[in-house]
């Protein structure tokens, strides 16, 4: 089922038959390196069929595949907040490094935020992204988030401190 679709790539649910794809594109430092350590490095099939399982157990599901040319490529989802934050949601994604650098990312991220607005009761969307991906800057930027501020020595990834960057969009208004 698709759940989004631009000129470069879709956003659909997740399959049984992406698992051995997912688990193959996942297992990538170059990816791990940019993402919360509950994305495991090395990635198994395991790991994957772990991923479908919580995906599956998501209401609303909110969590896709992004698909280019028809390809598994990565993938994107909104994460609703709770408690004080219940009207942001925060975003989060990964592409595979065959897909790196064609401006699929940015795609994928503007039709999340689309999706976002139309199906979750939400107002702002942030992330974090660790201050070394400028990559993932780019992206938001060009995908008219807000830097926020920078947390500094926040993150501790593969044994190194390193800085957060916060980043946000809001809902426009009506």
């Amino acid at each position: 089922m698709i759940m989004a679709e631009n000129d470069i790539c879709k956003l659909r649910k997740l399959k049984m038959h992406d698992l051995d794809i997912l688990a193959k594109y996942a297992n990538n430092k170059n990816i791990a390196i940019n993402l919360r350590d509950g994305f495991p490095h090395p990635y198994s099939l395991d790991d994957a069929k772990k991923f479908y399982q919580l995906v599956k157990s998501m209401v609303p599901e909110s969590v896709f595949v992004i698909e280019h040319k028809d390809n598994f490529a990565g993938m994107i989802g909104l994460t609703p907040l709770k408690d004080v934050y219940c009207k942001t949601a925060e975003i989060g994604y990964w592409l595979a490094e065959p897909f790196w650098n064609k401006g699929i990312m940015t795609k994928a991220v503007l039709s999340m935020v689309n999706w976002g607005w139309e199906n979750l009761d939400v107002v702002r969307i942030h992330t974090g992204i660790y201050a070394y991906n400028e990559a993932s800057a780019r992206v938001l930027e060009k995908s008219g988030f807000t830097f926020e501020c920078e947390f500094i020595n926040s993150i501790f990834k593969y044994g190194k401190l390193a800085n957060e960057r916060r980043y946000s969009i809001l809902k426009p208004l009506k």
